[in-house]
């Protein structure tokens, strides 16, 4: 049995290793994204796992896959809106994804953020680029003083509704499926309530067209002028010209971005010296209330642990006629 997997990077080396040497397969890498132009690398392997920002480009690379006898397309991530899911079903690819590869790392991510925000450090760490050691005007809060808001409240927004609650926060929920399991921690709330009322509004919602622009004018407009925001979840959920716009009128406090949308144009990449085209993401990068991380809040050792792990099982697993354990319908 033979594996490619394509987009690798140097810190997932020691997990694929680990687990073609446990599992007797080759499993060989390149650092490619999957596209038309680089597909005939498949030509030859029985499966294919990827991971990547950018859409695959074509319906050719699903036509490819079919002809050279594959029969899946797994992904080592939980999203899995780079592919195109009918073209893969017209040629018989059955995908997976990595729902869960671990839910700590990113509602660790909202945490460690949330801290820095409601303690204002990004701003301390500004006016101390300027030799300013002064504390005015920046106050913190204690996190058991707050409301959090969760919009998404499934394995990782509910695991962030656990640890917020841990530390004595109250919690506010919305989701389209309310979770027994969860209400000793958060209350449901719709929405325009939770925006009205929390004090830090974490989004861990999918991606899917009802969560597109979730947030925009209308609802920066419901928040406190005091509330923080952070996005762990997928860029798109976010109206970035909007944002842009709310924090111009100080219709929030601060933000942290940790997804956002064009990603793909810069994130990853060593790009020192060079002009970012995103004018929006240049307008966050000026102000002194915005933290911007590369889309990292998955990345921990845990994490990359499951991702390679739990992606190439799901593969051998429809390589040798199997039923794989976490398909995307």
């Amino acid at each position: 049995m033979k594996i490619l997997m394509y987009s690798v990077r140097d810190d997932e080396m020691p997990a694929i290793n680990a687990w073609a040497k446990r599992n007797q397969v080759t499993v060989a890498t390149n650092q490619e994204d999957m596209s038309s132009q680089t597909v005939g690398l498949a030509q030859g392997y029985d499966g294919v796992v990827i991971v990547q920002h950018a859409a695959i480009d074509s319906a050719v690379v699903y036509q490819k896959l079919h002809e050279y006898g594959i029969k899946q397309l797994g992904l080592r991530s939980a999203g899995y809106d780079v592919v195109d899911l009918p073209a893969a079903k017209a040629n018989d690819l059955i995908v997976t994804n990595v729902p869960a590869y671990s839910p700590r790392s990113v509602a660790e991510y909202s945490l460690a953020q949330t801290f820095r925000l409601i303690r204002n450090l990004e701003l301390f760490d500004a006016r101390g680029a300027h030799q300013d050691f002064r504390w005015g005007g920046l106050i913190a809060h204690e996190i058991h003083t707050l409301t959090i808001g969760i919009i998404g409240a499934g394995r990782i927004g509910g695991t962030a509704a656990r640890l917020f609650h841990a530390l004595g926060a109250t919690v506010l929920a919305n989701d389209l499926v309310e979770n027994d399991d969860l209400k000793d921690v958060l209350t449901y709330v719709d929405k325009e309530t939770l925006l009205k009322k929390a004090d830090v509004v974490d989004l861990h919602p999918d991606l899917n067209p009802s969560s597109t622009h979730l947030l925009s004018t209308a609802e920066f407009q419901l928040m406190k002028p005091s509330a923080v925001l952070i996005n762990a979840s997928r860029g798109p959920v976010i109206d970035t010209k909007a944002l842009v716009t709310a924090l111009k009128e100080k219709q929030l406090a601060g933000v942290a971005i940790d997804a956002i949308e064009g990603e793909q144009e810069f994130n990853n990449f060593d790009l020192t010296g060079k002009t970012i085209k995103n004018q929006q993401f240049v307008e966050l990068q000026k102000m002194p209330n915005v933290i911007l991380t590369p889309h990292i809040g998955f990345y921990t050792n845990v994490a990359v642990q499951n991702m390679v792990d739990i992606s190439l099982d799901d593969a051998k697993k429809i390589i040798e006629g199997g039923q794989a354990t976490h398909p995307v319908e």
